[in-house]
């Protein structure tokens, strides 16, 4: 434990690239394959589950401390993070643990269905033996909330500098639905299962946006230009007489396209098809909110599958009978994709469409009735590119479109999380219905610089109209401009409306709340 605390110390006290890759490895000659094993899942995203909620733990902290609980939630209001409130009120102790990281979490594990005492009797029995540091990384694990600014890449370079293996071939052991608790580091980096491989995704490769129009302008011979589709991002891998369905974010969703399977049995063992999933209906796509219908339900009825059909939109090949294609160039891994699309007779296997254009002027115009298709913007891909590993900059680019805005009026605050905790730094927005009623339509909290929520919160605090737990209602005076990706109508919220992505775009102090846009407004978006 006391050597995870130090890497993430050293983690945190940097900004530099290569002193992060530095701790990493030297941790990773370090310490012993169960801890590596563990620090690879808890950077992956892959921690202990939360084993007391945040009362519980405020509670017993204040007890241990022997503070009133007022006093706790006051200290925890100002430094804005529990996990380092708790690690600051405890007082010191002189024991001190030998215990490493793993031998930790399996204790963790074993606390997870024990009763409220004994969970109390474990947690309050570590606080006394860690320093405040490893206090405050133990706190991290036990609530769930463990975060850590390292990239997985980074991580990865570290590993393979330490392991000796290729970079891509950690990458790709690293994806899939691995546990740590039925695994061991050599099992996971050096004797992958059979089993395992057959079901294994690729490591996405990811685009960056367009920033200058002149780098397609130069010579656009040279780019293949696609829609770029409002979905989830997967792989569709079919080994061994079995299919998987992968998510970009490594969430294996097989059972919740079982219409889906027909694709599967169409294409030949040891293929893996890259593409956008989407709701697709009668040759149209269907928004975005349509799919999450479906991947939000336990259990999918016929009317579901029949209401919300899905499809895959293909735009690569990344292995073809048992072959890795990603070092082919693209036009070649498009040319076979086309073959199989058009050998395949499910609906719903549908080849990304090429767009042909002779000028930018041309492809600006393309790009400009994307959303008449139901699409973001375009994709941008050099016709000689391979297939990466990551996000690599100049082969791949998105450009997608500006987003849609409206001026809405702050309704509502809510006090922030971490930093943010003591500031009300999270905002709900209403627009004018013809009753001449604000009604709250989006959420919002990113977008405004660090002094304008200074100055917002202090609006807020002065101009406050009635106080709901957490929430205040203010005066309904303040104008933002929201831009949002999406928007689609919904029975679930009183507007009718629902949009994807809201985020302030500017604080419109040359408004007043009469001026801000109404939810008619709002609905001419929708066609």
């Amino acid at each position: 434990m006391k050597l995870f605390t130090q890497l993430f110390l050293q983690i945190d006290a940097s900004t530099k690239i290569n002193d992060k890759l530095n701790a990493l490895y030297h941790y990773f000659n370090l310490t012993n394959e169960a801890d590596k094993l563990w620090t690879i899942a808890i950077f992956s995203g892959r921690n202990p589950k939360r084993i007391a909620t945040t009362t519980l733990l405020k509670t017993w902290a204040a007890e241990l401390a022997d503070i009133p609980f007022w006093l706790f939630e006051e200290t925890y209001r100002i430094v804005g993070d529990l996990s380092e409130t708790i690690s600051y009120v405890l007082p010191d102790y002189t024991n001190s643990t030998s215990h490493a990281l793993h031998e930790w979490i399996l204790q963790m594990k074993a606390m997870e269905k024990a009763d409220e005492a004994t969970r109390k009797d474990f947690i309050t029995g570590a606080w006394k033996q860690f320093s405040k540091e490893e206090r405050f990384v133990f706190n991290k694990l036990t609530s769930g909330s463990f975060r850590m600014g390292v990239a997985t890449k980074l991580m990865v370079k570290a590993l393979s500098k330490h392991t000796g293996l290729h970079e891509n071939i950690i990458q790709h052991r690293l994806m899939g639905n691995w546990n740590p608790y039925e695994i061991t580091y050599h099992q996971l980096l050096f004797a992958s299962s059979d089993e395992d491989e057959a079901g294994r995704p690729y490591p996405f490769y990811l685009a960056y946006a367009l920033d200058d129009e002149q780098l397609i302008a130069d010579d656009t011979s040279r780019w293949l230009a696609e829609y770029k589709w409002d979905g989830i991002r997967c792989q569709l891998i079919k080994r061994k007489g079995n299919w998987y369905l992968w998510s970009r974010g490594e969430d294996l969703i097989t059972e919740k396209f079982p219409d889906l399977s027909g694709i599967a049995k169409s294409l030949p063992d040891g293929t893996v098809i890259d593409g956008e999933l989407v709701a697709y209906q009668n040759g149209k796509v269907l928004p975005f909110n349509d799919l999450q219908t479906r991947i939000g339900r336990k259990n999918l009825s016929a009317a579901i599958l029949n209401q919300v059909p899905a499809a895959i939109f293909a735009y690569d090949l990344l292995e073809f009978e048992g072959q890795d294609y990603r070092n082919k160039p693209l036009i070649e891994r498009r040319q076979q994709l086309e073959r199989l699309v058009n050998t395949s007779e499910h609906h719903g296997f549908v080849l990304s469409k090429q767009i042909n254009f002779n000028n930018m002027d041309e492809l600006r115009m393309i790009r400009e009735g994307a959303r008449n298709v139901a699409a973001e913007g375009l994709m941008l891909k050099d016709v000689n590119s391979v297939y990466e590993v990551g996000r690599k900059k100049g082969m791949w680019w998105k450009w997608k479109l500006d987003p849609m805005s409206v001026d809405a009026v702050l309704i509502y605050a809510m006090r922030g999380s971490g930093r943010r905790a003591n500031m009300y730094t999270d905002y709900t927005f209403g627009v004018w219905n013809e009753a001449g009623e604000l009604v709250s339509f989006a959420k919002a909290y990113s977008g405004l610089t660090d002094k304008e929520l200074l100055e917002v919160d202090a609006w807020i605090k002065q101009h406050t109209l009635d106080k709901f737990g957490p929430v205040r209602t203010v005066v309904p005076e303040l104008v933002f401009e929201i831009g949002f990706e999406g928007i689609n109508t919904s029975n679930r919220h009183k507007s009718g409306i629902a949009i994807r992505f809201p985020r302030i775009l500017r604080w419109r102090k040359d408004k007043t709340a009469k001026e801000a846009d109404t939810i008619n407004h709002l609905k001419t978006l929708l066609k």
